[in-house]
């Protein structure tokens, strides 16, 4: 997958996405590998025509980006569209006793791709949601975001998608330097883990 210089570029998800942004500023890209990305894509496409997005908010499941698809995807009209979503579907479960079932999971994934086949003409990345074992409960998320993951997989292939796997790369990277070097509570990444979340979106498009 090659940028074009007209493309319209939607980055979506959680707080792993949101990473800070601006709320008031519709162009604000946030800090994390959002803005990595964009940055580089921007230097390498060097087009006006180019837009990029961001639309991660922070505790969002996938049933959030559900209930917000029309304002925040579907109007923007994007061409790209990168969804990294589900360890709160997972979280919500240990911190809070509302969990999400993984067929409660895949039933609104599913529609959220619906939604964006019958509406746009557009190239979709789904992203992994990964976990890192540091603090040590994060074991016990394994039975319940595995069965997540799974899914992302299933409908990567069902949906003719491109899939980022990032639980298996963050799995790697932890083998050559401690977990909590990329992201110190086993979900939100460091810099380090934004930049490497970044270079392998970069890889996949074809910009490295």
């Amino acid at each position: 997958m090659l940028i074009e210089p007209n493309d319209t570029i939607l980055f979506t998800g959680d707080s792993i996405t949101d990473c800070g942004r601006d709320r008031a500023n519709p162009a604000h890209l946030g800090f994390g590998y959002a803005f990595f990305a964009a940055a580089r894509i921007q230097a390498l496409v060097a087009s006006p025509e180019l837009k990029i997005y961001n639309r991660g908010i922070a505790g969002n499941r996938v049933r959030d980006l559900l209930g917000r698809v029309d304002a925040d995807l579907i109007a923007l009209k994007p061409t790209v569209v990168s969804i990294l979503i589900g360890v709160n579907d997972t979280w919500r479960r240990f911190d809070a006793n509302d969990p999400t079932s993984t067929a409660a999971f895949e039933k609104d994934y599913r529609a959220l791709l619906e939604k964006i086949r019958d509406n746009l003409d557009a190239r979709v990345i789904l992203l992994e949601p990964f976990l890192l074992h540091v603090p040590a409960d994060r074991y016990a998320w394994r039975e319940d975001l595995n069965p997540k993951i799974d899914v992302t997989r299933k409908l990567a292939v069902e949906f003719d998608a491109e899939l980022l796997p990032l639980d298996g790369l963050f799995a790697q990277e932890a083998a050559q330097a401690p977990a909590a070097y990329w992201a110190a509570d086993g979900v939100h990444p460091t810099a380090a883990g934004h930049a490497l979340i970044a270079e392998a979106w970069l890889d996949h498009a074809g910009l490295t």
